[in-house]
């Protein structure tokens, strides 16, 4: 059997680009703009519920300045929710909000911004 010149040479460049290191292959070079990374943000809370007094504590482990907020929901229809203010936890600072409701607690989270410039 024979084999078409086309295929042989196909063959043969195919036997040398592997046998070649990979450095030593030219590859196609993808210039254009790395995608940057997100700076790291954000405090670490921790909700704690007693009764119906609620107690959060942020840590901020990052350089960037995050504005931490704690919100409470009531259980009660009449019992209004609350939202506390806005309060810096600076980079390696914890810090400590408090909020209640009059009787029962229904949900609390903690909201955060960054502190714009």
């Amino acid at each position: 059997m024979r084999l078409s010149r086309g295929f042989a040479r196909l063959l043969v460049v195919v036997a040398l680009l592997t046998a070649l290191p990979y450095e030593a292959v030219p590859r196609a070079r993808v210039e254009g703009r790395q995608r940057e990374r997100p700076e790291p943000f954000g405090s670490t809370c921790y909700t704690r519920i007693t009764g119906s007094k609620v107690t959060a504590y942020c840590h901020n482990p990052y350089v960037a300045v995050d504005r931490v907020r704690l919100h409470i929901e009531c259980d009660r229809w009449w019992d209004l929710d609350s939202d506390g203010s806005s309060v810096e936890a600076g980079p390696a600072q914890t810090v400590r909000l408090t909020g209640r409701c009059w009787k029962e607690v229904r949900s609390v989270w903690v909201s955060h911004r960054k502190r714009t410039p």
